[in-house]
């Protein structure tokens, strides 16, 4: 983030088209965006070492794992020094069930998402993790009723 790179309509088409497939092989890839194989090697070669390509990763279904109840938690805490906060995020991110953990502006101070189990599972882990954190003020749970769009 911040250091932005030109890409022309090619780098973008590579881009979609590995965000829907990035497992997609290069003579593939190339022949979707209209390029022979070696330039298009270079390219993705190219956005891999710019940091526009940042990874690849595999999309797991969370509940073949046992953690097929997602929650968002708004999360706002007392504390404003350095350390606490510090101590609340590497203790938060450390969690197994958190599965997304952002730190916003204004109100809610954070956003939190958790996949757990079951609404058993989820209670202890508010209960027994997250409430008990001596930052934390305010948590705001919401269950998810239906996920329309998801990121890759």
């Amino acid at each position: 983030m911040g250091n932005e790179i030109n890409l022309d309509a090619t780098d973008r088409d590579i881009l979609f088209h590995l965000r829907q497939d990035g497992r997609l092989t290069n003579v593939e890839l190339a022949k979707r965006v209209g390029l022979t194989p070696p330039p298009c090697l270079r390219r993705v070669k190219r956005l891999e070492e710019t940091g526009v390509i940042t990874g690849y990763r595999a999309v797991i279904d969370a509940g073949a794992l046992g953690r097929g109840l997602e929650v968002l938690i708004d999360v706002e805490i007392y504390a404003q020094d350095r350390k606490t906060v510090e101590e609340f995020e590497t203790t938060v991110a450390s969690y197994e069930d958190v599965i997304e953990f952002r730190r916003m502006y204004g109100r809610p101070d954070y956003f939190i998402r958790v996949a757990t189990a079951d609404h058993a599972a989820y209670e202890a882990f508010l209960i027994e993790k997250l409430s008990g954190l001596p930052a934390v003020l305010r948590l705001e749970s919401h269950l998810t009723m239906k996920v329309i769009k998801a990121a890759p």
